[in-house]
């Protein structure tokens, strides 16, 4: 049993890296902060690293670097500025992603679009 079950898993993860479709681009982000703490904008980057991605925002002249998992319907991010780090989760849409995010210990979620440049 345990073998199907190794073997099952490895097929779902070789057709999960046989179906990316990109994310890699330039976009504009718009978003709002966890908690009702206001709007912001500012730019985001996405390029691949292997089977990951990289994720740079730029947004109040602050960086935020991250790195992601995902395929053509959803993308995960972890990231840090400085002493700062959070998550964030994404899903396709016509125009881009959009998703939601928190940071590290958070209660609260923020919410964000990205619109292809």
């Amino acid at each position: 049993m345990h073998k199907l079950l190794v073997a099952a898993a490895a097929a779902v993860l070789l057709s999960v890296t046989a179906a990316f479709a990109d994310p890699v681009g330039k976009y504009d982000v718009e978003g709002t902060n966890p908690g009702g703490g206001g709007r912001y904008s500012g730019t985001v980057s996405v390029e691949r690293t292997g089977d990951t991605y990289k994720v740079v925002w730029v947004v109040g002249g602050t960086r935020y670097i991250g790195t992601g998992i995902g395929d053509k319907d959803f993308l995960a991010v972890s990231y840090r500025s400085g002493n700062e780090t959070g998550l964030a989760l994404y899903a396709s849409s016509k125009d881009g992603w959009k998703g939601i995010w928190t940071y590290a210990n958070g209660t609260k979620i923020g919410t964000e679009r990205w619109t292809e440049q």
